[in-house]
């Protein structure tokens, strides 16, 4: 009779978080993306997932332990796992609880009292054939491959998919567990590198079983498996809080390609830590990792497939050439770090932060090595990939990320930003401040726009209404009559008034357009507008 309640009880849940749902998505959608109530209560503080990988079957098996803090009363608690993995049960305190599942939620009933401030723990115990990725990192899941000598070489990749696709976890990214353990079990002969420490290696009759442990903050797609018969070589760098440990696994058949090319890690750290600050992780080390599939921003231990050559697998995404001075997943997949592990967004809507500033940061990196008119080159390079298809922005609370754009019209969009800024002391000064004011937490684009209109002394509500939430390109429109210059903004929302660098009769200068014509007497039609801005320039006959 009590079960049979609970049941009604967690299915009254299940109804009442549909009636919230944008029919215009699915409930997985809204449940996947939504703080609902049942995630809302409960304040994550510390994972220990402990999983055991077959590659040969490509099945796994283990628990989650969930540790938390209660916030408000409540006595159901959702929790994520995607099919075809199921839960086996669901432990507290040595009982096993009720839970009701709707595809990728499972509602667990608490038989305990949920007290304000307590902190308690369930576990999961879970198993199944995780998603083969069916277009790693993009389209994610588990890679199962093998190495030339037929060897298993298996990583995860999850982002956008979600955590839950082969872990149960609190699968939204607002809430980041503090710190974590992760026990991989893995067959002898092979080794698995996951984030964060190794503190210990277990040895069975016919296994081994790695203990990683992360002294951070970590969001949840940032938690990673890598499974190969992985050689290891490291070094230190001298940074900014001191030594930090390079740890880096590769196949032993690349390990010399590997050493030449993770020379670059350092000069990475060195350009990053001087324009953004301190590596964010000391604590846990760095990490990289090879993998099956072409590289992500796996916390501490980010995944790399370039195939050892600079550029993206050997190419240059700007057209310029300075994309072939350094390898793409060595210094976009770290960016990361700092933009992504260390500032992360609450809701994939705003995606745009991990990815426009750490877009932004490959030029950052040709400006520290190569100086300013490289880094301009290369990133007004980029335009070339802009589609303007839709806002980079894209729907909140249903898990929806925007365009694609969201790279390298981020990156353009700071790197217009800084021309505004006109000091690059100062700019340097904002972005290390903005690394140091979100350290470790989980923001909004609002909170994003309000530092940077703060620190950079200018209202800038209507600069990231158009760039972020329109997908129109502000069009400068100019034409000479009658010995002056007439111009003004179309395509532009209103009160965008952004200032402009040009060059006229000779002579370099501010104007500043609106959407209402301007004029100024000119002595000739010698007028050309700084390049490093962002826009569309029409001159009418």
């Amino acid at each position: 009779m009590i079960k049979n309640l609970q049941v009604l009880v967690l299915g009254l849940c299940f109804t009442a978080l549909f009636s919230q749902e944008d029919l215009s998505y699915s409930k997985a959608d809204f449940l996947r993306g939504s703080i609902t109530p049942e995630r809302e209560w409960w304040d994550l503080h510390y994972y220990h997932l402990d999983v055991q990988v077959e590659p040969d079957s490509r099945y796994i098996s283990g628990t989650n332990t969930i540790h938390y803090t209660v916030l408000k009363s409540n006595s159901v608690m959702q929790i994520d796992l995607q099919p075809p993995m199921k839960i086996e049960k669901v432990t507290a305190s040595g009982k096993e609880l009720n839970y009701k599942s709707s595809g990728n939620v499972h509602l667990v009933l608490l038989e305990e009292k949920q007290e304000v401030g307590a902190k308690n723990s369930i576990t999961v115990h879970y198993s199944g054939y995780p998603r083969v990725a069916k277009r790693a990192p993009w389209d994610g899941g588990f890679s199962w491959k093998t190495d030339s000598e037929g060897k298993p070489f298996v990583a995860t990749s999850c982002q956008g998919l979600g955590a839950s696709v082969w872990w149960p976890n609190k699968d939204h990214m607002y809430d980041e567990v503090d710190s974590m353990a992760i026990s991989v079990k893995v067959p002898k002969g092979l080794m698995d590198v996951s984030n964060g420490r190794l503190r210990k290696v277990e040895e069975g009759k016919n296994t081994k079983t790695y203990h990683w442990f992360v002294d951070n903050p970590i969001n949840n797609y940032g938690v990673n498996v890598n499974i190969a018969d992985y050689q290891h070589f490291g070094e230190q760098y001298t940074g900014e809080k001191g030594a930090l440990d390079l740890d880096y696994y590769v196949l032993p058949k690349n390990l010399e390609k590997a050493k030449e090319q993770f020379k670059q890690t350092k000069l990475m750290l060195e350009a990053f830590e001087y324009w953004f600050g301190p590596y964010p992780f000391y604590e846990d080390g760095f990490k990289l990792v090879e993998v099956p599939y072409l590289g992500m921003e796996h916390q501490s231990s980010v995944t790399y497939g370039n195939q050892y050559q600079n550029g993206y697998l050997g190419q240059d995404l700007s057209g310029t050439g300075w994309g072939l001075k350094f390898d793409f997943i060595i210094i976009h997949e770290a960016g990361h770090e700092w933009f992504a592990n260390s500032i992360t967004y609450k809701d994939i809507a705003d995606m745009w932060i991990h990815e426009g500033f750490t877009a932004y940061s490959e030029n950052l990196y040709l400006d520290y090595h190569f100086g300013k008119e490289a880094s301009a080159d290369y990133v007004i390079g980029t335009r070339r990939n802009i589609q303007n298809d839709s806002p980079i922005i894209g729907r909140y609370n249903l898990n929806m990320k925007g365009s694609s754009d969201m790279y390298y019209k981020g990156a353009n969009i700071l790197h217009t930003l800084r021309q505004l800024v006109e000091d690059d002391d100062k700019w340097r000064a904002i972005l290390r401040g903005i690394n140091k004011k979100f350290y470790h937490k989980t923001v909004t684009t609002q909170e994003v726009e309000a530092f940077l209109s703060k620190e950079t002394e200018k209202d800038l509500s209507a600069f990231f209404e158009q760039y972020l939430r329109t997908a129109k390109v502000p069009v400068l429109e100019y034409e000479f009559k009658d010995g002056k210059l007439r111009y003004r903004y179309t395509n532009v929302v209103a009160n965008f008034d952004m200032p402009l660098h040009v060059s006229l009769d000779g002579e370099e200068q501010w104007i500043f357009p609106t959407d209402g014509w301007k004029t100024k007497s000119v002595g000739n039609s010698d007028f050309t507008v700084d390049r490093d801005f962002y826009i569309d320039i029409k001159q009418l006959p």
